[in-house]
């Protein structure tokens, strides 16, 4: 009785499709037609906890799929982490060590359904964000990515040479200090910014400093032929993305800051 009780609800609430199968004791999986874009189907679960109340949860499955595309430390900083905190707080959606679950109030299953649903499916918006939460995510994961391989007093995020440029024309990401020649980091986003860099490495020149560069691109392959050509040609090390490389980066970065 009780289970098709809970059905009728959900089925009420969300949709005709949805279906529950007996697990155990207390314990359900609940179809439905929702699913991640690559076709795998949201998994979800009403299961009875202590005290005789009932939670709908995802045992995990929601982090653990969008770690197939995202690195896990990109989901706990940064944009990224924002946004899904947020969606959790609007929906009384809890984390528990990566699970994600609601309460059933007021045995009003059909709801707590509904409201579960809505939020994965927010939270798996993360990998598509719009191009200005790109440009921040991708900022968040370059600055996290620096200080993951260095400590914070050698990295000087947005650094430009204040004698020679008091009105910060020609700016670096990033400058790592503490080194024979310091490391000049830029985090590249579209062809403006790879033109922006290009001249700043020029000036540099022209004004004799001593000097590496390292260009980390969010996408190379969207830089424009030529623009990208005039940039290999006066940076040193780098690398088309973060995503594929971050190992080979964190090594590097290693390697060239061990260099005193």
């Amino acid at each position: 009785m009780l289970e098709s009780t809970i059905e009728l609800s959900f089925r009420e609430k969300v949709c005709r499709e949805i279906r529950l199968a007996k697990e155990g004791i207390g314990r359900y999986r609940v179809s439905t037609p929702f699913m991640f874009d690559d076709g795998d189907h949201l998994v979800i679960v009403l299961r009875e906890e202590e005290g005789s109340k009932w939670v709908i949860a995802d045992e995990g499955h929601t982090y653990m799929h969008l770690s197939y595309d995202l690195d896990e430390r990109q989901l706990q900083s940064g944009t990224r982490a924002k946004i899904i905190s947020n969606v959790l707080s609007s929906h009384s959606v809890m984390d528990q060590d990566g699970e994600l679950l609601i309460r059933v109030e007021d045995d009003d299953y059909g709801s707590a359904l509904y409201t579960f649903i809505q939020a994965l499916l927010r939270i798996t918006d993360v990998s598509y964000l719009t191009h200005e939460r790109v440009r921040s995510t991708f900022m968040d994961d370059f600055s996290m990515l620096l200080r993951e391989c260095l400590t914070e007093e050698r990295l000087q995020f947005n650094w430009y040479d204040p004698g020679k440029d008091p009105k910060a024309n020609y700016t670096v990401d990033c400058r790592v200090n503490q080194m024979a020649r310091p490391l000049l980091v830029f985090a590249l986003l579209g062809d403006d910014r790879v033109r922006d860099a290009t001249i700043a490495l020029h000036q540099f020149e022209r004004w004799g400093m001593s000097f590496d560069s390292l260009a980390i691109f969010e996408d190379q392959e969207s830089v424009a032929r030529k623009v990208l050509a005039r940039f290999s040609d006066v940076c040193g090390k780098q690398f088309s993305s973060i995503g594929t490389n971050r190992d080979r980066i964190q090594r590097f970065l290693h390697e060239a800051a061990s260099v005193s």
